[in-house]
């Protein structure tokens, strides 16, 4: 990361799908041949390009998670669009980066809901204001979404108050509306969060997620890849759904020596930098298809905040089977390696030094990244 460190995700926080199964699960999508589809959910050919993750929609120029930022992404190339999972009082999943309502939203402005100010302490964080599980799916509609980055990301806060918090169900019918739209496959690379939090609360997620992926014909046949930072909810899913032809599990994992939520609560000692040596990644081929790092992993920074000589991580992962698919790139001066930064301001968009950072990665091999600007990251792929 650059100067400022800001994370990117929820911490503070093999087998390859056959061409041939995948072209028949979605070519049946009206609109959709077998040539349009098999791109999206096949990589580790060198000769293929990087499947590009809109992370949380296109972040960068709208509200994350909302059906703008999810629209805009669309637009501008994205393969997949990504949201969030967290669960409401009357449970519900909606699309939130985590359970905290209050960065993201304008409930402290709402004086009807004061008294639901409170404490929590959630994957091992404490946080104080607003929290999705006390609000039924009702309440949550009432509340408008506003941009996190607001110091950062000053003109999408041109937006704020405009859009909703969508439900999971709206998002599959949003994004195959696109679809339809577009004559284009689109896939939805959902991350459950904090699974065992809300299992604690009587919230559990994984088989309400099941349900309602198997409910829509869209989520039945398109590219579906489903993430989380945790591992048994993941195990859980792999017997559940088995190995379908069109859905991926992603093992999110950091650098560092911090276990996952699940296996502290369970009292175990794996951490995830046990995961992502040689015989962790092994371990982690038995259940899931996709291994995720953050950037710096596979291309560390040095005390100048440059960019080192890339790691084994991709080899490593490749030699075990599974894909790489690496987050995040923002196009802010603030959170591109010194390397590709300009003088226009650390908070400035720099699109030229983005593209570049990006293209530096695709050389390492990798099968994917997230991004939070989708046209930047098709810039970079497609160049």
């Amino acid at each position: 990361m650059s100067a400022i460190l800001i994370p990117q995700r929820g911490f503070s926080r093999r087998t390859l799908l056959k061409a041939a199964a995948v072209g028949a699960a979605l070519g049946a999508v009206p609109g959709l041949g077998l040539a349009q589809t098999q791109s999206q959910v096949q990589r580790l050919d060198p000769g293929a390009k990087p499947l590009l993750f809109a992370h949380r929609g296109a972040s960068a120029l709208r509200p994350e998670h909302t059906l703008a930022s999810y629209a805009k992404a669309i637009a501008d190339g994205a393969d997949y669009v990504e949201p969030d999972l967290v669960m409401t009082k009357d449970g519900v999943l909606v699309a939130r980066h985590e359970n905290h309502l209050t960065d993201t939203t304008d409930v402290a402005t709402r004086p009807e809901f004061a008294s639901r100010r409170t404490k929590k302490v959630i994957d091992g964080q404490a946080h104080e204001g607003w929290f999705v599980d006390d609000f039924t799916l009702a309440e949550l509609k009432t509340l408008r979404a506003v941009e996190r980055l607001s110091t950062i990301r000053v003109a999408n806060t041109a937006y704020n108050g405009q859009f909703q918090i969508p439900s999971f169900e709206e998002i599959i019918d949003f994004v195959a509306a696109e679809s339809a739209t577009r004559n284009r496959v689109i896939g939805i690379v959902p991350e459950l969060k904090s699974s065992t939090y809300f299992a604690s609360v009587g919230l559990p997620m994984e088989d309400n997620f099941v349900a309602t992926l198997l409910a829509h014909e869209y989520s039945r046949r398109a590219p579906i890849e489903i993430q989380s930072f945790e591992v048994a909810n993941l195990k859980y899913l792999r017997k559940k759904l088995g190995r379908p032809a069109n859905m991926r599990l992603m093992q999110l994992v950091v650098g560092g020596p911090v276990r996952p939520s699940d296996v502290t609560a369970a009292g175990g000692s794996t951490t995830f930098a046990e995961m992502i040596t040689p015989a962790g990644m092994r371990a982690i081929a038995a259940y899931a298809d996709v291994v995720a790092p953050p950037t710096r992993v596979i291309i560390p920074l040095g005390k100048d905040e440059r960019l080192l000589a890339p790691t084994s991580f991709v080899a490593d992962a490749h030699q075990a089977g599974l894909l790489v698919h690496i987050w995040t790139f923002r196009p802010e001066n603030v959170f591109l390696a010194a390397d590709f930064r300009n003088d226009a301001g650390i908070n400035a968009r720099n699109e030229a030094g983005s593209v570049a950072e990006i293209k530096r990665y695709i050389e390492t091999g990798i099968d994917g990244f997230f991004s939070d600007d989708s046209a930047l990251g098709r810039a970079a792929v497609d160049s």
